[in-house]
């Protein structure tokens, strides 16, 4: 098994701006997923530890549509003792470049996206 750095807990910032995402590869966490997946496989307890806003049941649930979907792998070991991992498939880390645009993106229209959801200006007029 290689060892790999733990996921940092602060990875997704309270003010993450995954809500304010045009575009969704899944459900509302799978952006987050996909990226905790970037540097190889996870067990679902690491997964827990920078989204840890997401519920179990939710972050299960958003597991499942990403391997339903062809995004992630789900795959069980039983040596020496029974243990899950959950890692990228090549059409899983495809997906990482458009969702790295599309937060660069989001990064430069911050502001707007917030003034556009709080019911600031509008461009109709």
């Amino acid at each position: 098994m290689t060892q790999r750095a733990p996921l940092p807990a602060d990875l997704f910032d309270e003010l993450c701006p995954s809500p304010l995402l045009p575009f969704r590869f899944g459900d509302k966490w799978a952006g987050m997923v996909l990226r905790c997946l970037d540097d190889g496989p996870r067990r679902f307890s690491e997964l827990r530890v920078p989204l840890s806003r997401v519920t179990p049941k939710v972050l299960t649930q958003s597991l499942r549509g990403l391997e339903q979907n062809g995004f992630v792998s789900r795959t069980v070991h039983a040596d020496p003792k029974l243990r899950v991992e959950y890692a990228l498939t090549p059409l899983g880390r495809s997906v990482l470049e458009p969702l790295a645009a599309e937060c660069r993106w989001v990064a430069e229209h911050w502001d707007e996206l917030l003034d556009a959801r709080d019911g600031g200006t509008s461009s109709t007029g």
